[in-house]
C-alpha cells in the first residue's frame, strides 16, 4: 500500500505544476522518478516519453501511467494517473467558481505571462535533459532536424512524424547491422 501512496503523492505534487501541459511536466517527472526516487533509469524515461507521445491522450498522464505501471503494476498505473490528474481537476473546479470575478484582472494576466515564460524554460530544460541519452550520430541529428522543421513549419501530423521516425530508426539499425555483418 505504501508504494501506491508514494506514487499518488509524488504525481499529485507534479500535477500541481500543470501550467504549460505535459511537456512542462516532463522534467518534473524525470526529477522525481529518475533522480529522486530512482524508480526508472534515464534511458527508461526517454523510452516512456517516446511511447507516451505516440499513445493517444495527454503526454503527462500517459507518462505518469507508464511510470506507475513500471513501479507497481496496474494499481501503480492507477495511483500515478489519479495523482497527476487530481490537482488539475480540483483547480478547474475552483477556477470555474471564481472565473468571472478575476478574468479581467491585470495582476492575474501578468501572473500568467510570467508562468508562460517559466513553462518555456521548463520545456527547454526537458529537451536538454532528454537529449543527453540520444545517440550523437549524424543520422540522429538529421532526423531531429527534419522532424523539427516539419513539425514547426508545416501541417505534418506529429503522429506521422513519430511513425516515420520509428520506421527510419528501424531501417537505419537494420542497415547498420547488415553493413557490420558484411565486414
Amino acid at each position: 500500500m505504501k508504494p501506491l501512496l508514494t506514487l499518488f503523492a509524488s504525481f499529485f505534487k507534479i500535477g500541481i505544476c500543470t501550467f504549460g501541459g505535459g511537456y512542462a511536466m516532463i522534467p518534473l517527472i524525470e526529477a522525481e522518478a529518475v533522480e529522486k526516487k530512482k524508480w526508472i533509469t534515464s534511458e527508461e524515461m526517454l523510452d516512456i516519453v517516446a511511447i507516451a507521445e505516440a499513445t493517444p491522450g495527454p503526454l503527462a498522464v500517459n507518462t505518469a501511467t507508464f511510470v506507475g505501471q513500471k513501479v507497481a503494476g496496474l494499481s501503480g498505473a492507477a495511483a500515478a494517473t489519479l495523482g497527476v490528474v487530481m490537482p488539475s481537476f480540483l483547480i478547474i473546479i475552483i477556477v470555474s467558481l471564481f472565473y468571472t470575478q478575476f478574468r479581467d484582472n491585470r495582476w492575474v494576466d501578468c501572473a500568467f505571462r510570467g508562468i508562460r515564460a517559466a513553462v518555456t524554460a521548463l520545456m527547454v530544460n526537458a529537451v536538454v535533459k532528454l537529449s543527453r541519452h540520444v545517440p550523437k550520430i549524424a543520422f540522429t541529428f538529421a532526423l531531429f532536424g527534419a522532424a523539427f522543421l516539419l513539425a514547426s513549419f508545416t501541417g505534418v501530423s506529429v503522429i506521422l512524424l513519430l511513425i516515420a521516425g520509428a520506421a527510419l530508426g528501424i531501417a537505419y539499425q537494420l542497415f547498420m547491422a547488415r553493413k557490420g555483418a558484411e565486414k
